[in-house]
C-alpha cells in the first residue's frame, strides 16, 4: 500500500538523511587510531582513507558510503510502492521520493548529525543512489570505470569518469526531467568540492 505523498516524502527525507549521516570513514579510521577529518585532505571519505590505509583496509569505506545511497534509494522506492519502468528505472509516484531520499542521504553524508556535521563530498553516496534510480546507467558507468581504469592504469581516473558520466548515460533510459534531477544531485558534490577548496585556502 502506497503512503500518502507527504508521508512518503517525510519518510524518504528523514530516513535518507539518517542513513547518510552514518560516518563510515570516521568509524573505520577510529579503529586505526586516527580521525580522517584531521589527516590528509581532511575529507572523511574513501580516497583520503585509501591514502592513509591502502585500498584493502579502506574498502569498507567504499562499500559503506555506496551502500548508504543504495539503501536511501530503496527506502524512497519502498515508501512510494515500488513504481519502476523498463530495466527497473524509477517511475511515476516513486520518482520524487527516491530522488528526495538520495538527496537527503547525500546531505547526511556531507553534514552528518552523528559526526558533528563534518562530512565528506557525497560522491559514492550519489553513485549508490543512482544504482537504484537508474540501474542500467549505473551498470554502464561501471563498464566505463573499468575501461578508463585499464587504459589510464588509474582506478581514480576510471571512478571519476564513471561517476560523472552517469547523467549522460541515464539519457538513454530515463526522461530528460530525471536526468536534470540527477544533475541537481551532482550540484551538491560540486558545492562540497568548492567548500573543500575554500577551506584549504584558509588553512
Amino acid at each position: 500500500m502506497m503512503l500518502p505523498v507527504p508521508v512518503a516524502l517525510m519518510v524518504s527525507v528523514m530516513g535518507g538523511y539518517l542513513l547518510g549521516s552514518i560516518p563510515v570513514a570516521v568509524l573505520v579510521a577510529r579503529g586505526h587510531g586516527f580521525d580522517p577529518r584531521d589527516a590528509g585532505d581532511r575529507n572523511p571519505g574513501f580516497w583520503n582513507m585509501r591514502e592513509r590505509l591502502g585500498a584493502r583496509k579502506a574498502a569498507p569505506v567504499f562499500a559503506g558510503d555506496l551502500l548508504k545511497g543504495v539503501l536511501a534509494g530503496l527506502l524512497g522506492l519502498a515508501a512510494s510502492d515500488w513504481h519502476t519502468a523498463g530495466l527497473w528505472t524509477v517511475a511515476g509516484p516513486s520518482v520524487l521520493p527516491a530522488y528526495a531520499a538520495v538527496a537527503a542521504a547525500m546531505a547526511g553524508h556531507a553534514w552528518p548529525v552523528f559526526a558533528g556535521f563534518r562530512g565528506g563530498r557525497s560522491v559514492l553516496t550519489f553513485a549508490g543512489g543512482l544504482a537504484v534510480i537508474c540501474p542500467p546507467a549505473f551498470a554502464l558507468g561501471l563498464v566505463l570505470l573499468a575501461a578508463i581504469a585499464a587504459l589510464a592504469r588509474s582506478f581514480a581516473a576510471g571512478a571519476r569518469a564513471g561517476v560523472f558520466a552517469l547523467p549522460m548515460l541515464q539519457l538513454a533510459f530515463a526522461p530528460i526531467g530525471h536526468v536534470a534531477a540527477t544533475g541537481a544531485l551532482m550540484c551538491l558534490i560540486g558545492l562540497r568540492f568548492g567548500q573543500a577548496a575554500l577551506g584549504g585556502r584558509r588553512r
